[in-house]
């Protein structure tokens, strides 16, 4: 015998089917127009984990979405090593192409981002733009120098022909040096090679100026747009994105699967914007908001330490802990200055439990300033800790551990007020009449005492305690004369 079909599974069948043929039309519509969108990304800040992880996860979507280029608005003074290299290597390994534009008018592509310019499958600049002194600057600050040769000797007389010639040669070309270049050391050398040696690469992978890519990282010369076009370090100048659609059109690039021919004609622009894990994470790995979360996090411990059970501290204190760990996680972090910055909140502590008149304190704001000046000690544009919240910390704490010694100074000088040495001075008036040697009752600091005066007193008289004997207070009389407390 045949059921009559359930009407509430055909509606939950029928409702599938729709749903499930409304998504494939809304991909298809969506893939279709994703082929004829380029998809435009914005940097105008430092080279940093945040900006680094925006970037590749635009290019993984942009490529999933099968857009035809990717466009990287570009506007930098630099950043750090791992983060550059992180993005060059999602544009080497990229399916689609990438065009890197130095733009608006007056923007720069400097260190970390002529790298990036270099890496790319097309390279423009806006007129107004510059590029260049890639000279890689290592964290911790710069090198010591070396001992400069003497032109007394032929080494030194060699080593300033050899400068003499390098300046008029920068100055026939054009080129511009930074007059802040790191001296030159083992360590520096190191660095200046292996950058040269990266650099070189990406040049000769996309056939442009090698040479002059060395000069800009030993030298740390920089170009104009206009000498950037006529020196092959980049391909184009365009005024605006629809100009540098029609410049890139038809061009033929090599990617990450073979060859491509970029069709950019009648392109749609689609502007990628930064979600709120990008802006968390760019706001949470700025070093001074680190530095401050991690104060926080110090001090809410301690608060909650002072007086447990309070919770708000401590747990305020263990969130904005968590985050300044994780922004020093990728952040260019000494550790020796993270050690110093402990120590000096210990023994500003150790100070306040056993206090040293100042021994134990002044050594832990000395530790403090230093721990925080060496934390994050690098000339990397943008990633360094602001000297004046270094300094309003440090004198917060300074006034904390003075008023601390204040206050336990004071103490010190204080008169008794606990246990029976606290009677000892207090007045009152007497109960009732008593001779002397003779048991009687006073109010001594608002109670009442069994007491024995040592001379005759009246009822009402004042009396002064001057000793105990067990529970019975001495007590003498207050002289009229006596002004009484």
């Amino acid at each position: 015998m045949l059921r009559a079909p359930n009407p509430i599974r055909l509606a939950c069948a029928a409702l599938a089917c729709g749903l499930g043929l409304a998504g494939w039309v809304y991909a298809q519509d969506t893939s279709a127009s994703s082929e004829r969108t380029a998809w435009v990304v914005t940097l105008a800040d430092a080279i940093s984990p945040a900006t680094a992880d925006y970037f590749t996860r635009a290019l993984d979507d942009a490529a999933d979405a099968g857009a035809p280029l990717l466009v990287l608005e570009l506007d930098t003074p630099g950043g750090l090593d791992a983060s550059m290299r992180s993005m060059i290597k999602r544009i080497l390994g990229s399916p689609i192409p990438v065009v890197t534009y130095v733009s608006p008018s007056g923007a720069r592509a400097a260190s970390a981002g002529t790298y990036i310019a270099y890496a790319s499958h097309v390279a423009a600049m806006a007129p107004a733009t510059n590029l260049g002194a890639a000279t890689p600057i290592p964290v911790g600050g710069q090198q010591p120098a070396a001992e400069p040769e003497t032109p007394d000797t032929p080494a030194g007389r060699a080593a300033e022909e050899a400068e003499k010639l390098a300046d008029k040669a920068s100055d026939e070309s054009g080129d511009s040096e930074a007059s802040d270049a790191p001296p030159e050391t083992a360590a520096s050398r190191k660095a200046v090679s292996d950058a040269v040696a990266y650099i070189r690469s990406l040049a000769e992978r996309r056939g442009r100026n090698a040479d002059w890519a060395e000069k800009a990282v030993r030298e740390g010369v920089s170009l104009s747009a206009e000498a950037a076009v006529e020196k092959n370090v980049v391909d184009l100048i365009v005024n605006n994105l629809p100009e540098l659609f029609e410049q890139v059109d038809g061009r033929e690039v090599q990617v990450a699967g073979g060859t491509v021919t970029i069709d950019a004609k009648n392109l749609a622009i689609q502007r990628i914007k930064p979600d709120w894990r990008v802006k968390l994470l760019s706001i949470i790995t700025n070093p001074t908001l680190a530095y401050i979360l991690m104060m926080i996090g110090i001090y809410g411990l301690l608060l909650e330490g002072y007086s447990p059970g309070s919770l708000v501290p401590g747990t305020v204190g263990a969130i904005c802990l968590l985050l300044a760990l994780f922004a020093f996680q990728v952040l260019p972090i000494n550790y020796a200055g993270l050690a110093l910055i402990v120590l000096g909140v210990l023994l500003m502590i150790a100070e306040a439990f056993a206090p040293s008149f100042g021994v134990l304190g002044l050594g832990g704001i000395v530790a403090f300033v230093f721990g925080s000046v060496l934390l994050i000690d690098t000339d990397v544009p943008g990633y360094g800790i602001n000297r004046g919240v270094i300094a309003g910390i440090a004198t917060l704490g300074g006034g904390l551990m003075l008023a601390t010694i204040y206050l336990f100074a004071k103490s010190r000088s204080a008169p008794v007020r606990t246990s029976s040495e606290g009677l000892i001075g207090a007045v009152g008036p007497m109960n009732d009449a008593a001779a002397a040697g003779d048991a009687g009752w006073a109010v001594i600091d608002s109670e009442t005492w069994q007491v024995r005066p040592r001379a005759d007193v009246a009822a009402g008289e004042r009396v002064r305690v001057t000793a105990m004997d067990g529970l019975t207070l001495v007590v003498e009389p207050i002289s009229s004369k006596e002004p009484s407390s």
